[in-house]
């Protein structure tokens, strides 16, 4: 067995931890021992963690927290990018000094990460070489929700000639969602507040103000009619799209579920569809927007930020400032 190679002499580092489930303000900073890499593992120094929605829905409780699996003490956060330090034996794909991005289900905000090379974000973690020209902000931004997106439209398999409802479309899954639509060749409607209209068309959707009267408004928008639709928020798109005449197998939704509507799960998306999005992210093909970053002792700030559901764009946590965020 061979030595794992190693490029840090720290011993401890910070790490954002529930000692009791909760909302923000449950959320602490913790110094931890630094993490060891053991065989066929990579040890990341964290640069930036990007937040979800899953993020705090699933620590929100005990019951809900079980049903991922997870127990106290735990962390926090999925989405993460960074620069490996050290290497487990066994391991061949990755160096010391590598670039990757990726997903560690409730431990990404932290200093230092350990994952599997051959593990998936629920058990183990995953990593991804981070392509050049994408800075790490950005890059903790994909996990999750790239590959909620891929999965979302894999099952409506959109193209040239349709027109797709987009239900939540300014949220971190629909700024991917809308944007593979359009580059898939179809036309994208996307329900939003007032207020994300702009932000919405940036994405290349035409917006309509979701609530009541939804079904009308999207008649007089798309009079030829609506052909699939994905629901990113709870089930509402999904009742507009029926009362629009959307047949079933074309419609999904992430976040709920419904009698003959199949559900969209990220981790049914491939690691290919992840690389193929951060590719197209660094060639400027797809844009993601930052709302807004947060040094990680503003935790439980960005948290709320993130949970009150109006923010146009990702939520991310910085967490080392020697200026390995930005694109090099």
């Amino acid at each position: 067995m061979t030595e794992p190679t190693v490029t840090t002499a720290a011993t401890t580092g910070r790490a954002v931890r529930f000692e009791a489930f909760g909302g923000p303000e449950a959320l602490r900073v913790h110094e931890v021992p630094v993490p060891q890499a053991g065989p066929g593992q990579l040890r990341v120094r964290v640069t930036a963690a990007g937040l979800n929605p899953m993020d705090w829905f699933m620590t929100s409780d005990a019951e809900t927290a079980a049903r991922f699996g997870l127990s106290l003490p735990c962390g926090f956060g999925t989405d993460y990018a960074g620069v490996v330090d050290q290497v487990g034996d066994g391991v061949r794909e990755f160096a010391a000094g590598d670039r990757v991005f990726g997903g560690a289900l409730s431990r990404a905000v932290a200093d230092y990460v350990v994952v599997d090379v051959a593990g998936t974000i629920a058990v183990g973690g995953e990593a991804h070489r981070t392509p050049d020209g994408l800075d790490d902000r950005t890059a903790a931004t994909l996990a999750i929700a790239g590959r909620t997106a891929a999965a979302a439209l894999a099952v409506v398999k959109p193209g040239p000639g349709d027109t797709v409802l987009i239900g939540g479309a300014g949220g971190g899954v629909g700024v991917f969602a809308v944007q593979l639509a359009r580059l898939a060749g179809a036309r994208v409607i996307g329900t939003g507040s007032a207020s994300s209209a702009g932000a919405l068309r940036a994405l290349g959707a035409e917006p309509v103000a979701y609530g009541d009267g939804l079904v009308d408004r999207v008649r007089a928008l798309a009079p030829g009619g609506v052909t699939a639709a994905l629901d990113l928020h709870g089930t509402d798109t999904v009742r507009a799209a029926r009362a629009l005449g959307v047949p079933d197998e074309r419609i999904t939704l992430i976040a709920g579920l419904m009698d003959g509507i199949t559900s969209a799960n990220g981790a049914n998306a491939t690691r290919g569809e992840v690389a193929e999005i951060a590719g197209l992210v660094a060639a400027g093909r797809l844009r993601v927007p930052i709302a807004a970053s947060f040094p990680v002792e503003r935790i439980r700030a960005a948290v709320e930020l993130q949970a009150g559901r109006h923010v146009h764009g990702k939520v991310v946590i910085e967490l080392q400032g020697d200026g390995r965020t930005r694109s090099r």
